[in-house]
């Protein structure tokens, strides 16, 4: 199958007007609840990846409070069975009477 230079262009122009938007896109620091600040004048414990270092946060709430979300916890739902006390079996099937 050709694609024609019309095509052709109509997809590079469509994924020029897309990557701005992924590569614009910065990563969520959350400030890092803690007790004492060993870090420099301006700065503050923050968590970026999983690693605790020193930076400005750009999320207002910690990652703490991010991942404390209200969840209900549903209890198990029990299936029973009934089960006869008479086996029922086909007609001609062995073990059956």
């Amino acid at each position: 199958m050709r694609f024609t230079t019309g095509a052709m262009a109509a997809i590079a122009m469509t994924f020029t007007t897309l990557m701005p938007a992924q590569v614009a896109a910065q990563p969520k620091i959350y400030a890092y609840p803690a007790s004492a600040n060993y870090c420099p004048a301006g700065l503050q414990p923050i968590t970026i990846a999983g690693a605790i270092c020193c930076g400005t946060p750009n999320q207002s709430i910690s990652y703490q409070q991010a991942m404390a979300h209200p969840v209900r916890r549903h209890k198990p739902v029990r299936k029973t069975y009934v089960r006869s006390a008479r086996a029922h079996c086909q007609a001609g099937l062995k073990g059956c009477d």
